[in-house]
């Protein structure tokens, strides 16, 4: 039973991986924008939420671009459009819908809270401790998953969704641990407070 479950748990992480690659050649071709600070006008319409980039990137197909905003929840969410007013959003429900986007609802992007590209903080003390976030899930990974990342610490607060950083360092050091990660492949990890996550830490 054991080893059926570390089995289905390294499917699932491979699953990730892979969606990961199928989705990046779409973000080369700008045809899905990574944002993290909304612009205006803020109106969208959202037609997926998930805590990874979907398996199948063939779900974009029928469309020209989509933005992807990455949220400090876990959750990437991936709109259409940009519009002035609600019901200007609104009227581009049923066509969206009919090209089989049935979740298609309307947002305002401008109150997504979006993980920052750099830091969640707006001052860094040298001599405070920090971590930077290198992922979020909705359920737990193994932390093999950070395989070239020497020590990892997972979390689960309130909102349930587990988040996954590097080790606690000085704020003097972090902007550097940042860029390392950057440079690992984790683009979208940000700075965060130790403090905020150490009482959620699971050991």
């Amino acid at each position: 039973m054991k080893n059926l479950l570390v089995i289905l748990a390294l499917a699932s992480i491979s699953l990730v991986v892979n969606a990961q690659d199928k989705i990046a050649h779409l973000r080369t071709a700008k045809r899905v924008i990574t944002i993290d600070q909304p612009t205006a006008p803020y109106y969208s319409v959202q037609i997926l939420a998930l805590n990874n980039p979907p398996s199948d990137a063939s779900f974009f197909e029928k469309l020209d671009e989509v933005k992807e905003y990455p949220g400090q929840d876990g959750y990437i969410r991936y709109c259409v459009g940009s519009f002035s007013s609600y019901a200007e959003a609104n009227s581009s429900i049923e066509v969206l819908k009919a090209k089989g986007y049935e979740e298609a609802f309307v947002v305002n992007t401008n109150r997504f809270k979006l993980q920052s590209s750099a830091t969640n903080v707006k001052e860094i003390d040298p001599n405070k401790d920090y971590v930077v976030q290198l992922s979020a899930f909705r359920y737990p990974v193994y932390l093999t998953f950070f395989e070239n990342v020497k020590d990892v610490y997972e979390y689960r607060l309130n909102d349930k969704i587990f988040r996954y950083t590097t080790a606690p360092v000085k704020g003097s050091q972090v902007r550097d641990l940042l860029a390392q990660m950057k440079s690992l492949g984790y683009k979208k990890a940000f700075i965060v407070e130790y403090d905020k996550y150490a009482p959620f830490r699971i050991e």
